[in-house]
């Protein structure tokens, strides 16, 4: 519904992971919105936010769910871990069973917007990377270098230079190819010719590193309004659950979500697809009487 889907290797997690060195791209929000988006497609998700300092990601989970609490609402909420480099990573008896079901799942990984070897693990293990970036040269840095004169790309950054390097050790490992997936967000609502050059700069650069590109957020205050109550623009954007009439604005957020979602391909399988359908069903019968013939079949 919410996800262009293509069909998953069965019996292994996909495992998405959010990944940038610079921090403020939007990470968090991305990947809240990826995880909502495939639970509400009947998908099992696990996240997992490695960055242990910030825990902005984690921190946005835990809103959702005390939003939830408090409200009465039914928000999904995925199963999480804020891991840091340290922790022991046996699971307890009592949780492994609870990740067992991730075996054929989705896995959403943030990390820290620094260099570290739990990013560069996190990065070696994507199936789907997504790096979103502030539509600006300033973060264009983080990619690759332009001439200041014209524009046109002189070289890769430190950070597609490792992402280059892990998905070529992926590659030769087990053979997968890594979906690198390049968000533009903050965009304009305008055009104007700062934007022109730097979606010019990311198709140039695209095709040296093997990227897509792809619209993601535009700068709307409704994003920063979400997260105190953990809300995406995927949920029932209604009074209860906003505290507030939703707006045009609210409207249009959803409207591009979607749009970012389904560009990104992220696979869904056949149960999942069930999953949301008899939950859909089971929501729209919730408030009809029980008829004669329900209740002798019962």
């Amino acid at each position: 519904m919410l996800v262009q889907t293509t069909q998953g290797q069965s019996g292994s997690a996909h495992v998405v992971v959010l990944g940038n060195e610079k921090g403020g791209s939007g990470k968090s929000t991305t990947a809240l919105h990826i995880a909502v988006a495939l639970m509400k497609a009947g998908q099992r998700v696990a996240t997992i936010d490695l960055d242990c300092r910030q825990q902005s990601f984690t921190r946005y989970i835990e809103n959702r769910r005390a939003w939830a609490r408090r409200t009465g609402l039914d928000l999904e909420v995925p199963v999480h871990r804020c891991i840091k480099l340290g922790d022991t990573m046996q699971i307890a008896d009592n949780e492994s069973s609870e990740f067992q079901q991730f075996m054929d799942a989705v896995i959403v990984i943030d990390t820290p917007g620094s260099d570290s070897y739990l990013m560069r693990l996190a990065h070696s293990m994507a199936d789907t990377l997504v790096t979103p970036i502030n539509d600006s040269f300033l973060d264009f840095d983080v990619l690759g270098t332009v001439d200041p004169a014209n524009y046109s790309v002189t070289g890769e950054s430190h950070y597609a230079e490792m992402v280059r390097d892990t998905r070529r050790k992926r590659r030769q490992l087990d053979g997968v190819s890594c979906d690198w997936i390049v968000v533009r967000n903050r965009l304009s609502m305008l055009g104007s010719r700062n934007k022109q050059l730097v979606a010019d700069s990311l198709k140039d650069l695209s095709f040296r590193l093997g990227f897509r590109s792809i619209d993601g957020f535009a700068e709307r205050v409704v994003y920063r309004e979400f997260f105190p109550r953990g809300l995406t623009a995927l949920d029932d954007l209604d009074e209860a659950t906003l505290g507030t009439r939703p707006s045009m604005g609210h409207v249009t957020a959803r409207e591009e979500v979607t749009s970012l979602l389904r560009q990104l391909k992220l696979p869904l399988d056949e149960r999942g697809r069930r999953r949301a359908a008899n939950r859909a069903e089971w929501f729209t019968q919730l408030d009809k009487p029980l008829e004669l013939h329900d209740i002798i079949s019962a």
